[in-house]
């Protein structure tokens, strides 16, 4: 990609180039450079390397290097030569991370900031601290109060304390820059906030709580922010025990659950005015931008300092120091450039500075809306994304309604592409959207929407859980993507992941704030052993805000139309459903291994996605087959619409592992219609479990081999092929037909995609000494083979237009209903 060089302006004016002069002279004494920077980029290759030999050790294939903007920057803030590249559309200045291996450790923040890194001057670099009269505050911050000294206090913060509000050049407890990434923390790691139950739903009710003078101003161009939906209020809770009498039996159990989400609902009532201000959290956290500035803030109690930086502000932590209130919050707001401009431009890398019981910690903001990757660069950085109007996408399309059956193209968008490489949401609205629709889908549900810094976890460790990946364009190029499935009459459903956090202290939430209890439990209840991360604390106010916030966020702003819930067993249950075998005796859901703050939150995001959303969807992931998770919550269920049939595909592995003469239907046709009453199923014959690396795909168990040499047309079928084709087509007929109301497929699976799913990996050398061999960091096996299926020469498309009518015959005759 081309380095695009901003030439110097014409400056004329004497006296104002004395000043830059002087200016100059004086940051050179203070430790910047005034010698413009540039980043060595690699050329991007002129093909990709189509072999399965190939080794890729750079990503060229992610299709980072998008085309450069149409229109330059309005206005432009440096008078110095910048070099800048471009990822994800995202226009970033070429200077050195925060994370920089030469950078130094000193006595003070403000010598790391100064000595070990060299930037451009730019204006408006000093602090911005904002002091008595010195500006005009953003409409939201209208009670802010400023004391004597000029320090400002955050809303509901009534302490002055000087402990609690930091001044330029003031040293930090801690002298040491360093990052934490120790992953485990032991039971005796210092828990900061720790509370008692009965004061663990205590939120940040000072500041959350705006009447209408103090509401977030709406730019112009800018959608209505008043929003007239509510959600409706708790029902009685008592046909569950109508619907299944044998939950009488649990009445103490089910009925504490119930108090308990009735107990909530009225203090989000009570506290935050209803359900759905409380879960308009992006709105108040994070960066809110006004008609006079831009406000951040962040919820970090175990921090006892706190400065925003970035390259707005040469990455200078006592440039924009942070107040905090007795809640824990941290705010600051920085007014509008002189003129108009916003204080933090559009693609600015912003992180949060913190002093905290770990040492001193740079985090990418906890609501970030956007995080890149730099080239080259291992941490991702958080980015300030508020493109011009003009740029932002607008949708053209209504959502389509709630099909009365489910038949939904499980994706990914990474792999969506038939070549090598990481594809992008462009090419998958372009390529994969119309393909699905003339298959006969009626949704799509795409996994690892959310980031996710490492890109073999299939996108379930996530990292930035308000920011779209950025392995595959912008925000808006995601917008775009759901506009288009809108337009073909697709419903789009989201992957999302509550279920547990990655554990990445570089990236993500994990020890945020220093503390191992910030978002999740404290020592091993916080820790899923298997899955190597970490789990959330659903009992904590700010966490169940955060994440319905998180939920609605999508729904909003992105328009989905529903959620695929993921690891729903390991959130409902203290043991995870790990070692355990669910035997559908009621004492295993309704006893001290159910975590009931877990089972609360679902029923108040699913609350919230049917009182303000009631066309979206919602399905559970949830393999112990609890009663009640598929009833309404006015009913006294956990109010999902739809949970995976999960036992359907089990089944059918299960059976492929024996001889044809060992298959009984009856055994058969029990798993498929074994569900409860009045709780509809999404079934499956395969998902993306069943092909990933280490497992088969059911044409691979049935065919095997014979897929290499005799999938041709001009070739004669070798029996196991014939009776292979054969059963791939009856599995997937019979599991429509009778596996529940809804249907899945994983896609490829639809023609018998070949192999297994390997995602580009390199050598893990583990902390014991073994090395864990990788595939050459390869994208051979990470993509999906489309051409096979529309091949007419081969037997797969045979397959894949079997899959077809399948869909044909649903959607006329509803054969599943």
């Amino acid at each position: 990609k081309k380095i695009e060089k901003i030439p110097r302006r014409n400056i004329s004016n004497l006296p104002l180039l004395f000043f830059l002069s002087l200016t100059a002279s004086l940051a050179c004494a203070h430790g910047f450079s005034t010698q413009t920077r540039s980043l060595d980029l690699p050329p991007k290759p002129s093909h990709i390397p189509s072999s399965p030999s190939s080794s890729l050790s750079r990503c060229y294939s992610c299709d980072l290097y998008l085309q450069r903007e149409s229109k330059r920057i309005k206005q432009q803030k440096s008078r110095t030569k910048m070099v800048y590249y471009t990822i994800s559309g995202i226009r970033l200045p070429c200077v050195p991370s925060v994370h920089h291996s030469s950078r130094r450790n000193s006595s003070s923040v403000a010598g790391n900031a100064t000595t070990a890194l060299s930037f451009p001057l730019r204006k408006h670099s000093l602090s911005r601290k904002i002091v008595a009269g010195s500006s005009s505050y953003d409409s939201e911050a209208s009670n802010l109060t400023t004391t004597k000294s000029g320090k400002v206090l955050v809303p509901g913060g009534g302490s002055s304390s000087p402990t609690n509000v930091l001044v330029p050049g003031a040293k930090p407890s801690s002298s040491i820059d360093q990052l934490e990434t120790s992953d485990i923390v032991s039971e005796d790691s210092k828990v900061i906030h720790e509370v008692p139950e009965s004061s663990a739903m205590v939120g940040v009710t000072g500041m959350e709580v705006l009447n209408e003078q103090e509401k977030i101003a709406v730019l112009p161009g800018t959608r209505d922010k008043t929003d007239k939906r509510t959600v409706p209020p708790p029902g009685a809770g008592q046909r569950i025990y109508d619907i299944d009498p044998i939950l009488s039996g649990f009445r103490q159990h089910l009925d504490y659950r119930y108090s308990q989400y009735k107990r909530i609902r009225a203090e989000i009532d009570k506290c935050e005015g209803g359900l759905e201000q409380f879960s308009r959290g992006y709105e108040k956290f994070g960066f809110i931008r006004s008609e006079t500035g831009i406000t951040y803030r962040e919820w970090a109690p175990g921090a006892t300092s706190a400065a925003l930086i970035g390259d707005f502000n040469n990455w200078n932590p006592n440039a924009d120091v942070m107040a905090r209130n007795e809640f824990g919050v941290w705010e600051i707001f920085l007014p509008n450039n002189a003129d108009g401009s916003p204080p933090i431009p559009h693609g600015s890398r912003v992180k949060i500075r913190m002093d905290t019981p770990s040492g001193l910690k740079d985090s990418i903001p906890a609501w970030i809306k956007f995080a890149v990757q730099a080239p080259g660069e291992i941490p991702y950085n958080g980015i300030y994304y508020d493109p011009p109007e003009e740029e932002k996408h607008v949708f053209k399309h209504p959502q389509p309604k709630k099909p009365k059956s489910l038949r939904i193209y499980e994706s990914h968008v990474g792999m969506s592409s038939t070549e090598p490489k990481i594809n992008t949401y462009a090419n998958f609205r372009d390529e994969v959207l119309p393909r699905i629709k003339k298959l006969g889908y009626n949704a799509v549900q795409i996994m690892a929407i959310q980031e996710h810094s490492y890109y073999a976890s299939f996108g379930y460790h996530v990292t930035n859980f308000f920011a779209p990946s950025s392995r595959f364009g912008t925000p808006d190029d995601l917008k775009s993507l759901i506009d288009k499935a809108h337009e073909l009459g697709l419903l789009v459903l989201m992957d999302i992941v509550h279920s547990h956090a990655s554990n990445n202290t570089l990236d993500g939430l994990n020890m945020f704030d220093g503390t191992d209890s910030h978002y999740f439990h404290s020592g091993s209840r916080g820790h899923h052993w298997m899955w190597d991360s970490r789990l959330f604390n659903y009992g904590s106010w700010e966490v169940v805000r955060y994440l319905l916030s998180n939920a609605r966020w999508w729904l909003d702003e992105y328009k989905f139309d529903g959620f695929r819930f993921d690891g729903v067993t390991s959130m409902m249950y203290t043991h995870h459903g790990l070692q355990m075998t669910f035997t559908g005796n009621y004492n295993e859901y309704f006893g001290f291994a159910t975590d009931v703050d877990a089972v609360v939150y679902l029923m108040l995001v699913n609350d919230l996605i049917h009182g303000l959303f009631p066309e979206a969807v919602s399905i559970g992931e949830d393999v112990s087959g609890m009663p009640t998770f598929c009833v309404p919550i006015e009913d006294g269920g956990v109010g999902f619409d739809y949970r995976l049939h999960m036992a359907v595909a089990d089944k059918w592995i299960e059976l492929l592992q024996k001889r044809d003469e060992d298959w009984r239907m009856g055994d058969i046709v029990h798993t498929l219609t074994n569900r409860r009453w009045l709780e509809k199923c999404v079934s499956y014959a395969e998902s993306h479990d069943q092909a990933l690396v280490g497992d088969k795909t059911i044409a691979f168990w049935l065919m095997d081999k014979d897929m290499y040499d005799f999938m041709a047309l001009d070739r004669p079928a070798t029996p196991l092929i014939d009776r292979g084709i054969a059963l791939h087509k009856m599995i997937r007929l019979i599991t429509m037909a009778l596996g529940g109301e809804g249907y899945l497929n994983f896609m490829g699976n639809e023609f018998g995609h070949p192999e297994w799913i390997d995602f580009p990996r390199g050598e893990q050398h583990l902390p014991n000494g073994k090395v864990v061999p990788g595939n050459n960091n390869s994208f051979d096996k990470c993509r999906r083979r489309f051409d096979l299926g529309d091949a007419e020469y081969l037997r797969y498309h045979g397959l894949q237009e079997f899959d077809r009518a399948m869909h044909h015959l649903e959607g006329t005759y509803g054969v599943s209903r």
